[in-house]
This record gives C-alpha cells, sequence and structure tokens, in this order.
C-alpha cells in the first residue's frame, strides 16, 4: 500500500493528514533548487532522528541518530551529491542539526537516488512541520502525525506523489 500526497494530504490506511509540500508545487521534471516536490513513486530510505530531541523511537524503517556535522549534499557538482556528508569536509549541504525542529525527525524519500542525476534534485524528505508552511520540495506533516505513520509504515512503504 502507498503512501498517498493528494490536495495537501497526507493518506495512507485510513488517516488523512494534512501537509505542506514545495513552495512551486508538484512537478515532473523537478530541478535542483525550484522549491518543487518531486512527482512519482518512491520508496523510502532511513528513518533520522536528534537523539537530543526525540527518546524513543517506534519504526519498522532502519533508523540512524543525527550528529552536530551532518549533512546532505545539495551541490550538483560534487560526487557526494544527494548522499548524507560530513559538513565538515562538505561545506555545500544542508544542514540536518537543525534549531528550527522540523529535521528532530525525518524519513529520506528515495528521490533522485539511484542513479543520482547531476542538478536533479536532493534532500528530498518526509520531515516535521508546526504551521504547514511551504518547504523547499519535502513534504512535512506535524509531529504526532508523523509518529504515528512511522509506527505503521516499512521498508515496501512507496510515496505517491
Amino acid at each position: 500500500m502507498n503512501i498517498i500526497i493528494k490536495n495537501r494530504f497526507l493518506l495512507y490506511k485510513g488517516y488523512k493528514f494534512k501537509c505542506s509540500i514545495g513552495k512551486s508545487g508538484i512537478k515532473k521534471n523537478k530541478r535542483e533548487g525550484d522549491n518543487a516536490t518531486p512527482q512519482g513513486i518512491f520508496s523510502l530510505g532511513k528513518f533520522y532522528y536528534r537523539p537530543d530531541r526525540i527518546k524513543k523511537v517506534s519504526t519498522n524503517l532502519s533508523y540512524k541518530k543525527i550528529k552536530k556535522n551532518m549533512g546532505w549534499c545539495n551541490d550538483p557538482r560534487n560526487i557526494k551529491y544527494n548522499k548524507e556528508v560530513n559538513r565538515k569536509k562538505i561545506k555545500n549541504s544542508e544542514k540536518l542539526f537543525r534549531k528550527d525542529n522540523i529535521y528532530d525527525a525525518f524519513i529520506v524519500i528515495n528521490y533522485n537516488s539511484k542513479p543520482v542525476i547531476r542538478n536533479k534534485g536532493s534532500a528530498i524528505f518526509l520531515h516535521l512541520t508546526k504551521n504547514y508552511e511551504p518547504t523547499a520540495g519535502c513534504i512535512a506533516i506535524k509531529k504526532n502525525d508523523f509518529f504515528k505513520l512511522a509506527k505503521i509504515i516499512n521498508n515496501k512503504t512507496r510515496i505517491k506523489i
């Protein structure tokens, strides 16, 4: 069963959660920096979380603790484009250890990952939101909704945007 993103709602197994999408809407031909959410069906990657803010993780996905120097490369010229990186080594990257709480927990959406194509877009996540402001291309839901969803999905779950 797929998670469905439709009309700014996330639908899955009887749940209907309000969500945010990219400022530019949903696009078939996503490009780096266009603020669009990519259209398609994608698998889910790892569940990342801040252990200083999230005490207990309940998910069937593989998970990883976010550390201070972790980032996600958004530089299309870099060989590590659209991959987790150490920000001390690669400055052009999305900071994962943030003050604003939106990445206290997130799930990687496997967009532009196998193979990674330069300029096609990077760091597409299902992450947290407080006020449903448009994102730079990610899907964002409230924290309580995120943790309800995290408990019932697994590595076979797909997201249809």
